[in-house]
C-alpha cells in the first residue's frame, strides 16, 4: 500500500484517506469527489500524513480518545443523503498549541487561496484565539463539509481558553462584538465553560458565528430548557433526544444524568445583530455513557428513525471505517447531535472516530457502565 510504514501498517493520511472514501461513497459523493477529499486531508496533516501508524501519535490532540487528529461525522435530514464532514487539526504534531495555531491558521489560508474565499471573520478575531503565549487543549480545527463537485464548505474550530480558561467567557463576548453580535451575549445559557468558538468561511448560505457551552451534571429537563434559538426546537423534543443518547442511567431522582463528560449546546448566530440565535444544537458524548459502540448505534438509530431520518448510512459506515464488530469496543460512535436551525429542518449528526491509534474497550456491560455513572 502507498505510504505503508516499514512494519506493514499504512501511514496516517493511507488509512484515514481510506476512511473518507468508503464514507464518499456512504453519503452518495462520487469516486472524484473522494479521490480529490482524500487528497485535500493529507494536504491539511502536512508531512504527518506520511507518518507510520507504527509510531505513537506525534502529539496528543483533544480532538478524540486516542490521539488520531481526525474525525468524521454524518448529518442526517429526512429524506435526503447524509452530509459527510471530516474535522482535522492541522497544527498537529507541531509542538506546543502556538506552533499548532500558527500551522493551522496558514493551512487555512492556503484553503482560501485554492478556493477562493476570504478568511475576514477568522482574522477579526484571531490575535483573541491564537496569541504568541496560547496554551490549553487545542489551538485551531478545521471542519469540512464535503459538497459533491470536490469544493467544501470550510468552517474553522478555535480555543475561548487560549489566553487562560479564566478567560475564555470574556474571549467569547470580545469575538461576538467584533464579529457584529453585540447582542448575542445575552441569549448566552448559563454554562460551565466555553470549549469552542467556530466560523463558517466561505460560501455558506448563511456563515454562522457558533458559541459552544459545557453542561456539567446534564440532564434531560435541564437540556430542555437551553435553547434560545428562535422557532424550536420544543423543550420536551430536546429532552427526548438527549434521554436517547444518553441512554437509561438514573440518577437518584429518576432522570438520566451526565455524570462524566459532559454535554455541550452551540447556539448559532446569523444575520443583523440581535439577541435570539438562529440555531441550537445539543451534543451527547455516547461513547462515555454505552458499554460498547453496538449500543451506541442502536441508540442513534432509534434517534434517527424517531426524526424521520433513514438509519441505513449509519450502518453502511461502519465497515468504511473499521474492521473490528460494534461489541468489540467502544467510542467510534463518540457523539450524538440534535441541531435546529431556522428555516431548516432538524438534523441528526453522528460523530466518527477514526480509532487510527488504539480501540477503546468496552465497558464491562451496558447495564455495569450506566450503574457506574450514577453517583
Amino acid at each position: 500500500m502507498t505510504g505503508s510504514g516499514p512494519a506493514g501498517r499504512p501511514a496516517l493520511g493511507a488509512f484515514t484517506g481510506a476512511q473518507l472514501r468508503g464514507l464518499c461513497a456512504v453519503a452518495g459523493l462520487s469516486g472524484t469527489d473522494a479521490r480529490i477529499y482524500a487528497g485535500v486531508l493529507a494536504e491539511a496533516l502536512g508531512p504527518l500524513s506520511r507518518r507510520p501508524l507504527d509510531l505513537p501519535p506525534a502529539d496528543p490532540t483533544f480532538l478524540s480518545d486516542d490521539h488520531t487528529p481526525v474525525e468524521f461525522s454524518l448529518s442526517f435530514r429526512a429524506g435526503a443523503d447524509p452530509a459527510l464532514r471530516v474535522l482535522v487539526e492541522p497544527g498537529w504534531g507541531a509542538g506546543g498549541p502556538a506552533r499548532n495555531g500558527r500551522r493551522g491558521l496558514a493551512a487555512v489560508r492556503a484553503m482560501a487561496r485554492r478556493w477562493g474565499f476570504s478568511t475576514g471573520p477568522l482574522d477579526t478575531v484571531a490575535d483573541l484565539f491564537l496569541p504568541p503565549d496560547a496554551h490549553g487543549p487545542l489551538a485551531l480545527w478545521v471542519a469540512l463539509e464535503l459538497r459533491p463537485g470536490g469544493v467544501p464548505g470550510v468552517k474553522v474550530y478555535l480555543n475561548p481558553g487560549a489566553s487562560g480558561p479564566e478567560r475564555s467567557a470574556e474571549t467569547v463576548l470580545r469575538a461576538l462584538c467584533r464579529l457584529g453580535h453585540r447582542s448575542a451575549a445575552a441569549a448566552l445559557p448559563e454554562a460551565d465553560g466555553h470549549p469552542f468558538f467556530a466560523l463558517d468561511l466561505g460560501d455558506w448560505e448563511r456563515p454562522r458565528v457558533k458559541v459552544y457551552c459545557r453542561h456539567d451534571g446534564l440532564t434531560a429537563e435541564r437540556a430542555g430548557q437551553l435553547s434560545r434559538a428562535a422557532y424550536g426546537p420544543r423543550p420536551e423534543v430536546v429532552a427526548e433526544f438527549f434521554r436517547t443518547a444518553a441512554g437509561p442511567c438514573p440518577a437518584p431522582g429518576g432522570q438520566p444524568v451526565l455524570t462524566g463528560r459532559p454535554g455541550l449546546t452551540c447556539l448559532a448566530f446569523t444575520g443583523p445583530d440581535g439577541p435570539v440565535p438562529g440555531g441550537f444544537t445539543l451534543h451527547v458524548p455516547v461513547r462515555d455513557y454505552a458499554g460498547d459502540d453496538r449500543e451506541a448505534l442502536a441508540r442513534a438509530e432509534r434517534v434517527l428513525r424517531r426524526h424521520g431520518m433513514d438509519p441505513a448510512p449509519l450502518a453502511r459506515a461502519w465497515p468504511a471505517l473499521t474492521g473490528r464488530r460494534p461489541e468489540d469496543g467502544v467510542g467510534l460512535v463518540a457523539y450524538l447531535a440534535l441541531a435546529h436551525q431556522a428555516g431548516a429542518p432538524p438534523r441528526v449528526t453522528a460523530y466518527l472516530s477514526s480509532e487510527a491509534y488504539a480501540v477503546r474497550p468496552p465497558a464491562r456491560t451496558g447495564r455495569a457502565a450506566r450503574a457506574a455513572a450514577v453517583p
